[in-house]
């Protein structure tokens, strides 16, 4: 399962972006809120992805943290609630913001979500009170790229961390840390 990508922008429309990893493009649909925070001259793009297996289709689904992934894996296991409901529904603000309003019940946050009535809001505010406290309040560490680099050059991710931590911290550069990392490594 894909969960996560790292390229660079090379196409950006109104609900996806194409991602380029490695030379392969990957269509990921984002929610308006992600896609107006993007430039599409981005050199390094980075994001957390749902893959959506259909009958007749593969769907990427992106986001720009890890909370916001786990929401929106929440609320595509409420019945009647879709990937494309999910990704509108936490584009309606921060996290912090709709775990309150669904916390104190406010059915008027999904008014603006494309087939969401009163019924639907109380039934996905049924499901989500309990449930959202389970989502971690730590924020998730940006990916290490050199961690990432030296994995790809076939290093366990454990060697990889242990060369990383013995390269001096004033070495900040990604391509500086590898160089040592390679050296600690013996390559």
């Amino acid at each position: 399962m894909i969960s996560y990508l790292s390229g660079k922008i090379v196409l950006k429309k109104e609900k996806f972006i194409v991602l380029d990893v490695g030379g392969v493009g990957y269509k990921i649909f984002l929610s308006k809120k992600t896609l107006e925070k993007i430039s599409e001259n981005d050199k390094s793009f980075e994001i957390f992805c749902y893959l959506c297996v259909r009958e007749n289709a593969l769907d990427l689904y992106g986001f720009l943290d890890f909370k916001e992934l786990e929401f929106f894996e929440l609320l595509i296991g409420i019945s009647g609630v879709g990937p494309k409901m999910a990704l509108e529904i936490s584009s309606l603000g921060p996290l912090e913001k709709l775990r309150k309003e669904i916390e104190y019940q406010h059915e008027d946050i999904f008014s603006g979500v494309l087939g969401i009535g009163k019924k639907k809001a109380r039934t996905i505010i049924l499901e989500l009170s309990g449930k959202l406290k389970e989502i971690s309040k730590e924020k998730i560490k940006k990916i290490d790229e050199a961690e990432n680099a030296l994995a790809n050059l076939g290093f366990s991710r454990q060697k990889a961390k242990e060369a990383l931590s013995q390269v001096p911290e004033e070495i900040k550069a990604p391509e500086k840390r590898i160089k040592q990392a390679l050296k600690i490594l013996g390559k």
